[in-house]
């Protein structure tokens, strides 16, 4: 069934599938790098040409689908989503896939104490995982890429410039930092410009790192953070950021998101919202990353959004689009923790190694064939908040482009 499939998708590329029996099956033009699937159990054949969004990464955790070396499963993930692009495996998973759709509001429904519950399953694992593959100052979320040599840690501090010069900060600006991480955006927000930042989470660990993080760089009198839900935040700001925390709020809850930030904005402040979005139409999250990476996350289309800000209120000043740049974020993830796998695998076990090494390499090809990219919304609630042309992001950026201040004392964990 798996072969069948394969046979029906596979126009380019170089891929073997080996099964449980030893039979090989030859698909595409055999271009590229050549890679080799191997198949451990007769029934998994059936099992993956019938759900593979959801069976090929649990056979490749259980170790039950193997790669022969050296190519790895980023390599088959990689010739597979190129031939399929945006479009669905076969007929049958795109039933199921409407089917998912049809159920998204329930799965990804997240009041208050489930969201938490979600955050933990993800936010809340051993810290030295994320010490793994990350940069030193702990982001996240996709790095800004200026030039295609720039380094990881490079672009992470470009993309938190690229954030900042869009805010048009000052001292006497007060920052509420939606879903801040392990602080690093909050940091880097006071120390370039002075602002007072109060970051809030879900994650005990993250909220536990970042005020550390605080106190060693000297801010704790201008930087807070919060192990708090934003739906209880009550104070208002003069600027708002959120970076990688939209796709964990769920499409049920996305007008009540948009009337929080428009009620804790104040009449002349600017929010940024930063995070992944699909260019095609609105669909559902896959289902072995809602099961084992982000239960109750969706990566939401634009059609999605723009209602819930027209219906509350908040006016949209600017929309970027950011292509490739977390394709290649993930590139330097993949890679780093793939040197540190002996790490990861004394953190947890293999499995647990094949699984992360499976989401980094699956997140990655999809943002370079499924029609993922990163979406940065610029909200005021008034018309003249802010400049009427861009040149103050790009001149804001210039001036800052030397800035070593995150670099030198608040990097690290």
């Amino acid at each position: 069934m798996f072969a069948f499939v394969l046979d029906r998708l596979i126009s380019h590329g170089d891929l073997t599938l080996i099964d449980a029996s030893g039979s090989a099956r030859h698909f595409g033009d055999g271009t590229g790098t050549a890679v080799t699937i191997r198949l451990h159990k007769k029934r998994l054949e059936w099992a993956l040409g019938l759900n593979p969004y959801l069976k090929l990464g649990e056979a490749y955790m259980d170790g039950t689908l193997t790669i022969d070396p050296p190519a790895r499963i980023y390599d088959a993930l990689d010739i597979i989503l190129s031939n399929v692009g945006i479009a669905w495996a076969h007929p049958l998973a795109k039933l199921v896939g409407r089917i998912r759709r049809t159920k998204r509001r329930i799965d990804q429904f997240n009041p208050v104490g489930k969201a938490q519950a979600n955050v933990a399953h993800h936010y809340d694992l051993d810290a030295g995982l994320y010490d793994l593959f990350l940069d030193t100052d702990k982001q996240y979320s996709c790095a800004y890429f200026e030039t295609a040599d720039t380094s990881l840690e490079a672009a992470q501090l470009a993309k938190k410039r690229h954030i900042a010069a869009k805010l048009r900060l000052s001292p006497d600006t007060h920052v509420l930092d939606i879903g801040c991480g392990w602080g690093g955006m909050a940091l880097y927000l006071a120390q370039e410009t002075g602002a007072r930042v109060t970051g809030v989470t879900l994650s005990e660990e993250q909220h536990k790192i970042a005020t550390e993080r605080a106190a060693l760089a000297g801010l704790s009198d201008r930087v807070q953070f919060r192990l708090q839900d934003y739906r209880e935040v009550e104070e208002c700001f003069d600027r708002i950021v959120s970076v990688g925390m939209y796709e964990h709020v769920g499409v049920h809850h996305y007008d009540e998101f948009a009337a929080k930030v428009h009620s804790l904005l104040k009449p002349d402040g600017v929010a940024l919202i930063h995070t992944i979005g699909r260019l095609d139409e609105p669909g559902a999250t896959n289902p072995w990353i809602a099961k084992y990476i982000f239960p109750g996350g969706y990566i939401p289309a634009l059609s999605e959004v723009a209602p819930t800000l027209e219906r509350q209120q908040l006016l949209l000043n600017d929309l970027e689009v950011l292509r490739l740049h977390y394709a290649t974020t993930l590139r330097h993830w993949r890679n780093r923790f793939l040197a540190r796998w002996d790490d990861a695998v004394a953190l947890y076990d293999e499995r647990f190694a094949r699984m992360w090494e499976f989401y980094l390499a699956g997140s990655e090809t999809s943002f370079r064939h499924e029609g993922m990219v990163v979406f940065q919304f610029q909200l005021t609630k008034e018309i003249d908040s802010l400049p009427l042309t861009r040149t103050y992001i790009s001149r804001w950026e210039e001036e800052h482009a030397d800035s070593l201040v995150q670099q030198k004392s608040v990097s690290g964990g």
